[in-house]
């Protein structure tokens, strides 16, 4: 057997019945334990027209960033280093995103970096902030993210190939738009429109209800901005409290009315695709002894995180690998996890990975996901964790999966527990 046989034999071993003890191992509390003391987002918003539409993405950062020291009472002088996601920025953001981080309140001894993982980008800056404490370099980082597509969304955010990548063949893949890889990917792995349809109806109903329920008001960051107005271009002050590409009365039935987007025949449309959207998140964390020492509120715990390739043109089955790997080096089952936070980049690619793993649909984005209010690339991965954290402490849970797929083909996640 293989090494790479093997590893697959590994991970289906974890798909097994069982794994209480793995779970009850997790739940348990260690000095070295990596935690999260605090984690928002601001308000996720249409692109091009809504609430964010004329707000520069170091500005909805830096509003974040005052929010979290503001949520946590944070001394800033205490965090040693802050890693920002993002996906669109020229030079990755790296300038701003440390002017942003001065604006907020963090002094010159407040390291800042950019990096870019495409949609996994917020989730791959947690990561990192967590290595950086395990390792013992920082004590005090925050794991952020943040995209304005209504400014930086375009074909200027792709690079043109040179005629070397164009010659190979799984290179010249990496850069099919999106839509039309989606879309073949629909088509080769058999995913019907009207369960394309059915998972996005749902998306929005559920999204519909908890936004009605006021659930996502603990998680997200009030901000007041400078807004246009289309009609009059009269320039007005507004606060921005709520995602606001929600829509009531979306139905299956509904979205089946809607014109395919790319290929007569295709399946995929803007009801079943995430919305383009802007906003920001910020994941504060440190060592439970820190926490401790600090006395700052614990909300959960980073556990492991994976990430994993794939076929370029197959991006889309980006969590079918990641999630098994990472539930592998957290040591439980699919099965212990309560909530699966998995990006709904598209109903055909989340369908298809949640019917492959045999994941309960009642555990998937129980609160909608990005077709319902959006997916700001660099954002998405940090502001799961706040919408996962925030629901597994309401309904009394523990563990929790955040997932994406990600750009040129591949995935990412990581596993959570609630305090």
């Amino acid at each position: 057997m293989s090494s790479a046989q093997q590893r697959l034999s590994q991970v289906a071993s974890h798909f097994s019945p069982g794994g209480k003890k793995g779970a009850a191992a997790l739940t348990e509390k260690h000095p070295d334990d990596i935690v999260v003391t605090c984690a928002l987002r601001t308000a996720l918003t249409k692109g091009g027209k809504g609430g964010f539409k004329d707000t520069a993405a170091a500005d909805l950062l830096a509003g974040v960033f005052k929010a979290v020291i503001d949520r946590s009472n944070i001394d800033p002088k205490l965090v040693d280093d802050i890693a920002v996601g993002s996906v669109l920025p020229p030079g990755g953001g790296a300038t701003e995103f440390r002017a942003a981080a001065l604006v907020a309140g963090f002094p010159e001894s407040t390291a800042v970096k950019s990096l870019n993982r495409q949609c996994s980008s917020g989730l791959q800056a947690i990561v990192d902030i967590a290595n950086a404490l395990r390792s013992g370099m920082i004590d005090v980082g925050i794991g952020a993210g943040v995209e304005s597509m209504s400014s930086q969304y375009g074909p200027g955010a792709v690079t043109e190939f040179s005629e070397l990548l164009e010659s190979h063949p799984e290179s010249a893949n990496c850069k099919v738009p999106m839509g039309v890889l989606s879309e073949q990917m629909a088509k080769d792995r058999g995913i019907s429109r009207a369960a394309q349809d059915a998972f996005a109806a749902s998306s929005y109903q559920k999204a519909v209800k908890a936004q009605q329920a006021g659930l996502f008001n603990e998680e997200i960051v009030p901000l007041q901005v400078k807004w246009t107005d289309p009609k009059t271009n009269e320039e007005k002050t507004i606060t921005v409290k709520a995602d606001d590409g929600i829509r009531d009365g979306i139905t299956a039935e509904s979205l089946g009315k809607i014109r395919p987007a790319f290929a007569k025949d295709g399946s995929i449309h803007a009801g079943n695709a995430s919305q383009i959207s802007d906003g920001a998140a910020a994941v504060l964390l440190m060592k439970r002894s820190t926490a401790e020492r600090l006395g700052q509120k614990i909300l959960g715990k980073y556990v492991a995180g994976s990430v994993v390739g794939v076929k370029p043109l197959l991006m889309g089955i980006g969590p079918w690998k990641a999630i098994p790997v990472a539930l592998e080096k957290a040591g439980i089952t699919k099965d212990d996890v309560d909530i699966y936070e998995i990006n709904e980049a598209f109903a055909s690619q989340c369908v298809w990975c949640v019917n492959e793993l045999g994941l309960p649909q009642e555990k998937i984005n129980p609160k909608g996901g990005a077709i319902a209010f959006g997916h700001p690339l660099g954002c998405t991965g940090s502001r799961q964790v706040s919408t996962l954290l925030t629901e597994l402490k309401r309904t009394n849970k523990k563990i929790g999966v955040t997932s994406m797929c990600v750009g040129t083909g591949m995935g990412m996640a990581a596993v959570w527990v609630a305090e």
